[in-house]
């Protein structure tokens, strides 16, 4: 132990795990960590890579004093410890102005934290969150080729530079394709996504584009393509096109089509649409199998039918017979509607008595063109299950604040209930937790 200056620093210790190594060593909440082998730790990515090695010499803050540690450990073996800020530093923001950003959509007064644009490579790799690679300094991608962190994923939109500087309205927008050739000559994992605008970025410029980013496969290694999300807020902001029935349905038969060019060149299919996709133009989901272990789930690809998929297997599993007498109403967007109704068919057939009402919640807070469950709010299930009789209620978790019962416009779970009179049950997107719900109202 030895006393020294006392800094002022972002990295305080907010939590230690019961039996790791920081809580054999007698690190406490509170303590703040100064360096590793000597090297001060300017975020979460500096502290994962250096405590990575088999030993180091930890300099820990606590109170007047500071005390050093030397820990010889399995390589690759975490200490334990969770900070107050888990980038042990300032999120950085988006410096972009996409025509297609949500963000600038919003109507006011809603949670401020809702209007923060992350664009932070940290955040990439610890949370999954896109970004767009406009704000990176070339020092900072050194950094994570020198780290080695991976996945890495990319919100790309289109590789034609002065077709990316326009959409995203960043003059560093350009340099994306040779930074993603850097990552590719470092052998880094990355994840892209494209969000696609009518008449933008699709046809020719979307054939370019997915040719660019699979001659840099494995590194780059899936290609998610989301139509643009439209709301009523779009006030002096570009004017932009969304995509219909008819669209969306020569764009699948173009992903089909590439996709099996794909298939034979790099023995994947390599560029995966969402499922908003196939719910607009009212297309069959792809199998189980052709989803390749739906590595873009995150970007709604592949949801649909993983669930579907997960149902069929718990009803499988599920004996015939049991009897609930009791009617469900599932609250869903007005995009999933036919899905979830297939969905509660299966179900209803399963279950003695059951009787399950499906009702898409038209988007009046957003506007009619958000057709998603995730952006239905709490007025509007309010409004869209006025007057409704039914037993009981099931939303998705998506539709609620992350870890909060609380909807985008802020009204809660326990307002709702009230409005309505009849109890809300909320349910992840798991096949087993949905049909647990169910399961749980068998009578005995």
């Amino acid at each position: 132990m030895e006393l020294g200056n006392i800094k002022e620093t972002k990295n305080i210790i907010e939590e230690v795990d019961i039996g790791s190594i920081a809580a054999e060593l007698g690190i406490e909440k509170g303590d703040i960590i100064l360096s590793i082998n000597g090297k001060e730790i300017k975020d979460i990515i500096d502290y994962k890579y250096l405590v990575s090695d088999d030993y180091i010499l930890l300099q820990i803050q606590r109170a007047e004093e500071i005390w050093e540690f030397e820990i010889e450990k399995d390589f690759d073996e975490d200490l334990g410890i969770i900070f107050t800020n888990p980038l042990i530093d300032k999120a950085k923001s988006c410096k972009n102005k996409c025509i297609f950003c949500f963000v600038d959509q919003l109507p006011p007064n809603m949670r401020e934290t809702l209007y923060f644009k992350d664009d932070d490579s940290r955040l990439s790799f610890l949370q999954g969150n896109f970004i767009t690679l406009t704000n990176m300094t070339d020092d900072e991608i050194d950094r994570i080729i020198e780290y080695r962190l991976s996945p890495i994923n990319v919100s790309v939109h289109t590789t034609n530079p002065d077709l990316r500087v326009k959409m995203l309205k960043n003059k560093n927008a350009g340099k994306v394709y040779s930074i993603l050739k850097r990552f590719h000559k470092a052998n880094l994992e990355v994840n892209c996504q494209i969000v696609l605008v009518p008449e933008v970025n699709d046809g020719e410029e979307l054939d370019r584009t997915l040719r660019d980013l699979s001659k840099l496969y494995p590194s780059v290694s899936s290609v998610a393509v989301v139509p643009i999300g439209i709301t009523k807020y779009r006030e002096n902001l570009e004017k932009v096109k969304s995509f219909d029935a008819n669209m969306s349905s020569n764009l699948l038969k173009y992903f089909s089509e590439i996709q099996n060019k794909f298939l034979v060149e790099l023995g994947t299919q390599f560029v995966f649409p969402s499922d908003e996709f196939f719910a607009l133009s009212h297309k069959e989901l792809p199998s189980y199998e052709e989803y390749e272990g739906f590595p873009q789930l995150e970007n709604g690809v592949g949801l649909m039918k993983l669930f579907q998929y997960e149902v069929e297997e718990e009803l499988k599993n599920t004996p015939d017979g049991h009897n609930i007498d009791k009617t469900f109403t599932i609250a869903t967007g007005t995009l999933a509607y036919d899905f979830m109704k297939d969905i509660a068919e299966r179900i209803e057939k399963k279950f003695k008595g059951l009787e399950i009402k499906v009702v898409p919640i038209k988007n009046n807070f957003f506007g009619e063109k958000i057709t998603v469950s995730g952006l239905i709010t709490g007025g509007d299930l309010i409004q869209g299950l006025k007057g409704i009789i039914t037993d009981k209620i099931i939303i998705p978790k998506s539709m609620m604040k992350s870890g909060e019962d609380i909807f985008l416009d802020n009204i809660t779970l326990k307002d709702l209930e009230k409005k309505i009179g009849v109890p809300v049950m909320i349910s992840k997107v798991s096949g087993k937790q949905f049909i647990d719900l169910f399961r749980g109202e068998v009578k005995k």
